[in-house]
């Protein structure tokens, strides 16, 4: 009973809402990266590189063979080349989510200063703001009390 209920509790937190709202938006996020790099990037790398398709590298280890039977033996290799592949896929999406993310920070970092008028500060912050001149104001009041009495 404390799983059902300890689930039901991370469910009405939002928790899971927030998750699935994070694989959507990454899923969707992929699609637009997949395109980036397939389309974008790697067709200069491959005009800088001659026409090579890294996918198709390899090294054969055994070639492939018909044998005395008629049956086909296939071809053993290994493919570095997707590997290749894979790491500019993963090097392209990493500086793209780092350049995704400088800007949202940039952006989070403007809506949050105090001193720029075109932005509206959060009420949130906009009362904890009164709340730090108000003590303020009082302490400056208990001291001045305190050297009066002296």
């Amino acid at each position: 009973m404390g799983l059902i209920q300890e689930f039901k509790k991370f469910a009405v937190k939002g928790n899971m809402v927030d998750i699935a709202i994070g694989v959507i938006i990454g899923a969707a996020f992929q699609k637009v990266i997949d395109v980036l790099v397939k389309q974008v990037m790697m067709p200069p790398l491959t005009l800088l590189t001659d026409g090579v398709n890294f996918e198709d590298k390899q090294i054969v280890l055994r070639e492939a063979y018909t044998q005395a039977d008629g049956t086909n033996v296939e071809v053993v290799s290994i493919g570095y080349g997707e590997l290749i592949s894979v790491f500019i896929d993963f090097f392209i999406i990493a500086l793209v989510v780092f350049i995704v993310m400088k800007l949202m920070n940039a952006l989070k970092a403007k809506s949050e200063d105090e001193n720029n008028p075109t932005v509206e500060t959060p009420k949130e912050i906009q009362l904890m703001a009164r709340m730090n001149e108000l003590l303020e104001e009082q302490n400056r009041m208990l001291k001045e009390k305190t050297i009066r009495r002296e």
